[in-house]
């Protein structure tokens, strides 16, 4: 179905359904982000979705419930213009954003001497200049009505140096401090801002940023399932809290036990769990 068509459904069906709550995700063709869509699904939010790969076009299939409307909309968010396309679509449904989760995200590993700088360019795109852009659009929208929700998807790795995903690191920080600085500014506006911060998670993040031969790669994902790393998220985003690390309790005491670990110590512990047996630098999409 064309981005089009999709649109042109989602309105039919807003004439019936204009009394559910609306919310985008991003993100959302696998991982972290199709999880996030299909909890929201389930608790009764029509969605707008959207990922740069073809994707996305069979999500909406794969997470459906009852008499919830789900529209895919396929676009690069790395770019200026695919954010302007997203938005496009989200002021076509003509419907007020109830909640926005900013998922969307790429990861580069490898020593930062040896990483592609385009490869590094584009995460700082998507993980940064894109995570602000679509804020900006969404914060006016929400401020103007005086309620909304907004999810960011950070990293636990946005706390402590991060040898070997140093920007990609370096990105997560920025959006953790983004998200609780913006939750500072918007708490007197009826809009609370939440930080999603998982530690490794099994998805294809590792494979697709050449990760798979780390510790990371193998044993530190399965500690952290994506449908229950979601659910936190969503559950933490509706009672309006500004972060929460999830999902296993290894990466609850992580993120709480790091708070007094020196940083050096963090750096070293990073790398250990980030150091490749045969470096090949890649870069892999999350959430």
């Amino acid at each position: 179905m064309t981005d089009a068509a999709a649109t042109l459904r989602g309105k039919a069906s807003q004439e019936m359904r204009v009394n559910e709550k609306f919310a985008v995700v991003t993100g959302a063709s696998s991982g972290i982000g199709r999880e996030l869509a299909r909890v929201f699904a389930r608790n009764g939010f029509d969605l707008l979705i959207t990922a740069e790969n073809q994707e996305i076009h069979n999500t909406p299939a794969e997470i459906a419930q009852a008499d919830t409307d789900i529209q895919a909309v396929q676009a690069d968010l790395a770019k200026y213009e695919g954010v302007e396309k997203l938005w496009q679509a989200v002021q076509t449904v003509g419907r007020p954003l109830d909640a926005i989760a900013i998922n969307a995200g790429v990861g580069v590993g490898g020593r930062f001497v040896e990483t592609d700088l385009e490869e590094e360019l584009n995460l700082i795109q998507l993980n940064v200049t894109s995570s602000v852009h679509l804020a900006k659009l969404a914060v006016r929208e929400m401020v103007s009505r005086g309620s909304g929700k907004i999810l960011f998807t950070s990293s636990i790795a946005g706390t402590m140096p991060a040898p070997l995903e140093a920007v990609y690191g370096a990105s997560k920080a920025f959006v953790l401090f983004f998200s609780k600085s913006l939750g500072y500014e918007l708490k007197d506006n009826g809009i609370t801002v939440t930080a999603l911060q998982p530690g490794p998670t099994d998805t294809d993040f590792f494979r697709r940023a050449g990760m798979e031969d780390t510790k990371l790669g193998t044993e530190g994902k399965y500690t952290n399932d994506p449908a229950a790393v979601a659910q936190q998220g969503f559950d933490a985003m509706m009672e309006g809290k500004d972060h929460i690390y999830s999902s296993s309790m290894k990466t609850k005491m992580q993120g709480e036990l790091g708070r007094f670990i020196p940083e050096a110590v963090k750096a070293d512990m990073h790398r250990k769990q980030a150091e490749p047996n045969e470096a090949e630098p890649k870069t892999g999409t999350e959430g």
